[in-house]
């Protein structure tokens, strides 16, 4: 009976550890996303599109949206209506790098962020708005001043 007592409280002693640890993994990975998020330095990973219109698509390719201080570049792709285009344009999706740009971000009260950020040096797109979980996951939506809104599931990682 013995032995059978020091196997259960060695292994009770074991999953409390691993508890302790992945709470601990858990705290550094929130601060980490709020040291990004107030240093405007982080990369959205998108995995997941959802335009207004048709059916959502799972990403293959690697889609993001680097964003430091000093300039945000946008790698996403576009499906969905476009009201109007440029004449010759090639570029199908959201391609583009902004040195002049409003950011803004603001706690959720049952915590993450709510992040705006505004291009003023880009013609045809108008906002991203992310929403962010505190363990970095979240949605952001894409609004162009000539095309339908499309959104994006994925993830933040510090830059």
């Amino acid at each position: 009976m013995k032995t059978i007592n020091n196997y259960f409280g060695k292994n009770i002693l074991l999953v409390f550890f691993l508890f302790l640890g992945s709470a601990a993994f858990a705290q550094n990975k929130e601060s980490d996303i709020k040291k990004s998020v107030e240093s405007k330095s982080f990369i959205f990973h998108a995995q997941t599109a959802l335009p207004l219109s048709g059916s959502t698509r799972q990403l293959t390719s690697d889609y993001d949206l680097k964003v430091s201080e000093n300039s945000i570049t946008s790698y996403l792709p576009f499906f969905g209506r476009a009201y109007s285009v440029n004449y010759g344009s090639t570029n199908g999706g959201f391609e583009f790098t902004s040195t002049k740009f409003d950011y803004s971000s603001e706690p959720r009260k049952k915590g993450g962020w709510e992040i705006s950020i505004k291009p003023k040096d880009v013609q045809d797109f108008k906002e991203f708005f992310l929403t962010l979980s505190s363990d970095g996951y979240g949605t952001l939506q894409a609004i162009s001043n000539n095309r339908q809104a499309i959104s994006f599931n994925g993830y933040i990682t510090p830059k």
